[in-house]
Parts: structure tokens; C-alpha cells; sequence
């Protein structure tokens, strides 16, 4: 009886560390169609002419024991525009209006008792994308999307109380490819999009 009385005591116990061991909240923030924060920073002082975009969330952390670091799921809804232009035609230009799920797998690690830096893959889907010609002289558009891509993020953030903000960059891995038909040419050109991605999170 005692060594039931014990283990149930244990078990109790260890689920209470768990729990103490699990964040959730909610995220969001603006996305800048860049890979630069230099760019940014310009492009913000001239009237933030990049092409800017949303996103809004889900996540959860997850402490892993002894180490010290510290798992971060998240799960985003991203919309975002952005200007391509052809590899081949340098006058062959459209702007790409989409939107994405992203499921960031983050790595990360607390320092100071606020601040905290993190890595790791980022899982997306297109869900939805328009192309808007910039130049009379397309014909057509095609997208050629490979489903489910992958990239990766890196920032560092600090976390005041429940509030959190981090800033982000992303690097897409996977191929998103496109061509824009003028003149019964086919030009292709990659749709890949590296970001800058500022966020604001709240912990319940």
C-alpha cells in the first residue's frame, strides 16, 4: 500500500513538473519581403516601401530537462506580397500576392532571465497566390508550386511578463518556380521568399 501510496505521489509529481515545463500562446506581427535587415531599416526610413505582409498564430514551448533549451512549435498563418522578376528578362516583372501556413520547429535557449535566441526549420504551404502583371506585354501566368516546402528561421527575442517580441529571418529552402509567357516565350523565375519577420506574442 505504501509503495502504491509512493508511486502515485510520483506520478503526480512528475505530471506537475510537466505541466510547469509547457507554455502556449497566441502570436503576430508584420512580415517584411526581404533578406536584409539593412533593407529594411532603408526601406522603413523611405516610407516602408517593401512589400510587406501579416501573419498571426499559434505556439507552444517546450522545456526540455537538464539541458536547458527548449522546444517551440508554432503555427502560422502567413499573407505576404512580393515583386518578382524573370532570370531571363530583366523588364518582366509581376507582383505575387500569397498566402501560407508555416509550422516553425524552433530551438532555443534563456539567457538573462528575458532574452532568449533560437533555429530551426520552418514547414510551409501555399495555400492561396495571385499574380498581378506589372507590364502589358504577359500573356500568361503559371505556378508551379512543390507542395509542401521547407526553409529556416533565426532570431532572438526578450520576453517582458507574459508579452514577448522577437525579430526573424527566414530562408526558403524548397523550390517555388513560376513562368510568365510574353510574347509565346516561357520565362522562368523562383518565388522563393526570404523575410524579415518582427512578432509580438502573449503567454496565457
Amino acid at each position: 500500500m505504501k509503495k502504491l501510496a509512493l508511486l502515485v505521489l510520483l506520478f503526480i509529481g512528475a505530471t506537475q513538473i510537466s505541466f510547469s515545463q509547457i507554455h502556449f500562446g497566441i502570436k503576430g506581427g508584420v512580415n517584411y519581403n526581404s533578406d536584409s535587415f539593412q533593407n529594411v531599416t532603408e526601406d522603413i526610413v523611405n516610407g516602408a516601401k517593401s512589400k510587406t505582409g501579416f501573419h498571426a498564430g499559434i505556439w507552444t514551448r517546450i522545456k526540455i530537462p537538464v539541458i536547458g533549451l527548449y522546444v517551440r512549435p508554432e503555427l502560422v498563418y502567413t499573407s505576404l506580397k512580393s515583386e518578382v522578376t524573370s532570370a531571363s528578362d530583366s523588364k518582366l516583372k509581376a507582383n505575387y500576392d500569397f498566402q501560407k501556413i508555416d509550422i516553425p520547429v524552433l530551438l532555443g535557449k534563456k539567457f538573462l532571465k528575458i532574452a532568449h535566441v533560437f533555429v530551426g526549420p520552418s514547414f510551409q504551404y501555399v495555400i492561396d497566390g495571385d499574380f498581378k502583371s506589372l507590364g502589358d506585354e504577359v500573356e500568361s501566368i503559371d505556378t508551379v508550386v512543390d507542395g509542401l516546402t521547407v526553409g529556416m528561421q533565426l532570431g532572438a527575442g526578450v520576453e517582458l511578463g507574459k508579452i514577448g517580441i522577437d525579430m526573424r529571418w527566414e530562408r526558403a529552402f524548397s523550390d517555388i518556380e513560376s513562368s510568365l509567357v510574353s510574347q509565346g516565350v516561357s520565362n522562368r523565375f523562383d518565388t522563393r521568399v526570404n523575410q524579415i519577420i518582427v512578432g509580438l506574442s502573449y503567454r496565457f
